[in-house]
């Protein structure tokens, strides 16, 4: 079998499989809700409320069903497209938080990453070029403690210091309360200020997301820095860098013309994976930072019992993750040859 004709049999395999993996979540998400302590009733009406209305709104929310009832007519809805209603803000489907939520996550997201490439990649390159160095100890310590920091610690430190002492940033939110945010097609504040030439909507927008997008790509940095440094070491070592080390050709050359655009290949891998990763699972730096993102609006749904709401998103970031993880595999195999499928 060619190259070709493997990667698309791949490729068709994949999303083959896709449906699967969104089933297999959902059932799990299903399930976990229900077998967690707590009513949504008691959530939605309070404990003391009447146990009249709590069983009129059970019944009208279909709670009453049985576990196996609950779960056929859930999955029906998936196979409509229909990801549900939510249950504390009756009316406003899922879609249409969706829609009102994920393009403050995308935006938080995307400079969060670009932040954490251009820090991880930074400090991973400088450490290999200067192995069983001070600086490639350096670079292995900052690996491993952006890893192990706890981003909320760690985003609570930047706000007591940045926008309590120093008051430099907000302390939160994604835009001024009273002012009004640029409108625009896409919801992403940068891209709609952009559209609109609107240069003071555009800095208003970078001022509020630089202490979260800093915070969130700072602590992914070390997952870079440590592929990066490993790799680049490997790369370094290779015949093809001593022969252009033989010919004279200068060090800092070799390192960022020859070795790390080969180096980079597996990071390629880590970044849309971790791309997709971070869209659902900026959550704690979302809530920290009062970010009106997808992320924040699930901790909400978890923390009101709103199991449409969350069945909904995770669905959706599910299938975000298996669009990703196949895009980048199709990257991975016309960038490097070497890739059989």
């Amino acid at each position: 079998m060619s190259r070709s004709a493997a990667l698309r049999y791949y490729v068709l395999t994949r999303f083959m499989l896709a449906p699967l993996m969104i089933w297999t979540i959902t059932t799990v998400v299903f399930l976990l809700l229900r077998a967690t302590p707590g009513d949504p009733v008691d959530a939605l009406l309070g404990a003391r409320a009447p146990a009249a209305a709590k069983d009129q709104l059970r019944t009208q929310l279909g709670l009453d069903q049985p576990l196996w009832a609950q779960y056929l007519n859930y999955l029906s809805s998936l196979l409509r497209l229909d990801l549900g209603t939510s249950l504390a803000t009756q009316g406003q489907t899922v879609g249409q938080i969706i829609q009102a939520h994920f393009p403050a996550t995308v935006e938080l997201t995307v400079c969060g990453l670009l932040v954490a490439t251009v820090v991880g990649v930074g400090v991973g390159a400088i450490a290999a070029s200067r192995p069983n160095s001070p600086v490639d100890a350096g670079g292995r310590l900052f690996g491993i403690i952006t890893y192990a920091i706890p981003m909320y610690w760690f985003g609570m430190i930047l706000q007591l210091i940045f926008s309590v002492q120093l008051r430099w940033f907000p302390i939160g939110t994604r835009y001024p309360l009273r002012a009004a945010p640029p409108a625009g097609p896409t919801g992403l504040y940068l891209v709609d200020s952009l559209l609109s030439l609107d240069f003071a909507a555009f800095a208003t927008t970078l001022y509020y997301l630089a202490l979260p997008s800093l915070t969130l790509g700072i602590l992914i940095s070390g997952v870079f820095e440590r592929m990066v440094r490993v790799n680049l070491k490997q790369t370094l070592a290779a015949d093809y860098v001593e022969a252009a080390r033989a010919r004279g050709i200068p060090e800092g050359r070799i390192v960022l013309v020859h070795a790390l655009k080969n180096a980079l290949i597996p990071v390629i891998t880590i970044l849309g994976l971790t791309f997709a990763a971070m869209l659902g699972g900026a959550v704690l730096t979302e809530v920290t930072f009062s970010w009106p993102g997808l992320a924040n609006r699930l901790y909400e749904a978890i923390s009101q019992r709103d199991y449409p709401v969350v069945q909904g998103l995770m669905v959706f970031f599910g299938l975000i993750v298996a669009l990703m993880s196949i895009a980048i595999d199709i990257l991975n195999a016309y960038i490097d040859p070497r890739i059989r499928y």
